[in-house]
């Protein structure tokens, strides 16, 4: 009996014929076909088999291109552990008591730079302090050479040598909030005297992008009256409206309506 015949006179009967990869067997109607309940499940079972034969011919194609670069694989490895541990021994056997005798020796310039003895701070006092300078040669790969390029940079400043200042303080990358905003205001200080007034702007503006509530309005005033000096009102009256709107309880921010209206006039 053909297959169309045979099914058409078992739904006739009340009951549902279908077919399985196995065996062909009845159920009883239910609400939903169970011959497509049956289906779905099969079209399930295939997919997963199709996923699991994917992952498995990846898997096949790894182990293959690792069995046939083991040799280059290994060899990375190896370079790769012996830099790691390159590092590691320079930064501990050496670098370490570096940083330590250059703290050691940066503690007598702190001294001298508090005083304002700029001169013995910067090249040393002729006996067992080096000056600021001597730390940045002999100690360049440490954090504390780049703290003495810092101090280098503002002793140069306080002695009116600001292009010497400035390319000390480039040197220093501070990542202190307190310090870092203060060092790029001191390089805006420089350019104001050597009267670079567009870079001593910049300076300024990037000092001032600080979450520090203290310093931020310091700077934003320094780069407002540069505006003034380079006869930009417009920009100038921006900043001061911005200090009054974002610090008016700093100490710039309480003083700032006179600026605002002397900008507002001048325009």
């Amino acid at each position: 009996m053909e297959w169309a015949s045979c099914r058409q006179m078992y739904e006739k009967m009340g009951d549902i014929f279908f077919e399985s990869n196995e065996m062909m067997y009845f159920c009883k109607p239910k609400s939903v076909s169970a011959y497509q309940q049956h289906r779905n499940v099969m079209s399930e079972k295939t997919e997963k088999k199709d996923d699991l034969q994917q992952v498995n011919e990846a898997l096949s194609r790894s182990e293959q291109f690792i069995e046939k670069n083991q040799k280059n694989l290994l060899i990375a490895l190896a370079i790769i552990v012996v830099l790691v541990g390159g590092v590691l021994l320079f930064r501990h056997s050496y670098v370490a008591p570096r940083e330590s005798q250059a703290q050691a020796m940066i503690f007598m310039g702190e001294q001298y730079f508090a005083v304002d003895s700029f001169q013995l701070a910067i090249h040393g006092d002729g006996a067992e302090y080096i000056g600021f300078e001597g730390i940045i040669d002999e100690f360049g790969i440490t954090k504390t050479a780049k703290l003495a390029a810092a101090y280098a940079g503002l002793c140069y400043k306080s002695m009116g040598d600001y292009k010497t200042a400035v390319d000390y303080l480039n040197k220093c990358k501070a990542d202190d909030i307190m310090v870092s905003p203060a060092l790029l205001g001191a390089i805006g200080d420089c350019y104001v005297e050597m009267q670079e007034y567009g870079k001593a702007v910049s300076y300024f503006e990037k000092a001032a992008e600080t979450d520090n509530e203290l310093l931020a309005p310091i700077y934003l005033m320094k780069a407002a009256r540069v505006y003034e000096k380079e006869a930009k009102y417009n920009k100038a009256l921006k900043v001061y409206e911005q200090i009054q709107n974002e610090y008016p309880l700093s100490q710039e921010g309480m003083d700032v309506e006179r600026f605002i209206e002397r900008a507002k006039s001048a325009q």
